[in-house]
């Protein structure tokens, strides 16, 4: 398996991961505007014998602390396909991506997903707490790609409009 940034030859077959993965066209429909907008930072694809077997995407995310800006990314979605789960796709994507939006200046990155999943990547909760966001539960989660980033008493997370089209917890 190798992972790979994301090209035109691969949005056919990412699009039928996420369906397939989601159950409907929602995350779909997010990656076209993500890259529509021009908010994509890095898309990443696991190939195995060319075939795509998982992808993730990071995005621009408006997100400020005590009236600071923080360069941050949002994580979604990342779909790894049925057959290839618990394999270690889906960790390798991970750490891949957030290697990549590091080297591009980003201080943090903001995910809504399993607890039990991110935090073993150093995504917190509790780091997210102070920040107003459209999501308020143990799914959202901050992780500090730059020390002291996220310090600071209380900051908001502005999602685009893109993610208006997902269900939210």
């Amino acid at each position: 398996m190798k992972i790979v940034e994301a090209a035109g030859t691969h949005h056919m077959a990412i699009a039928t991961l996420n369906r397939a993965e989601f159950g409907g066209d929602e995350e779909i429909q997010l990656i076209l505007r993500l890259r529509r907008e021009g908010l994509r930072l890095v898309e990443l694809v696991a190939l195995d014998r060319g075939e795509v077997v998982g992808h993730i995407l990071f995005s621009r995310l408006a997100v400020e602390i005590d009236g600071r800006a923080v360069m941050a990314a949002s994580l979604a979605p990342v779909a790894i396909r049925a057959d290839r789960q618990r394999e270690g796709v889906g960790s390798a994507l991970v750490r891949e991506g957030l290697e990549s939006v590091r080297a591009l200046g980003c201080e943090a990155v903001f995910v809504l997903g399993h607890p039990a999943y991110y935090r073993r990547f150093g995504f917190s909760a509790v780091l997210a707490s102070k920040f107003m966001a459209p999501f308020k539960s143990g799914a959202f989660m901050a992780m500090e790609l730059t020390h002291g980033s996220l310090a600071g008493h209380e900051g908001s997370v502005s999602y685009p409009a893109a993610f208006s089209l997902v269900d939210k917890p």
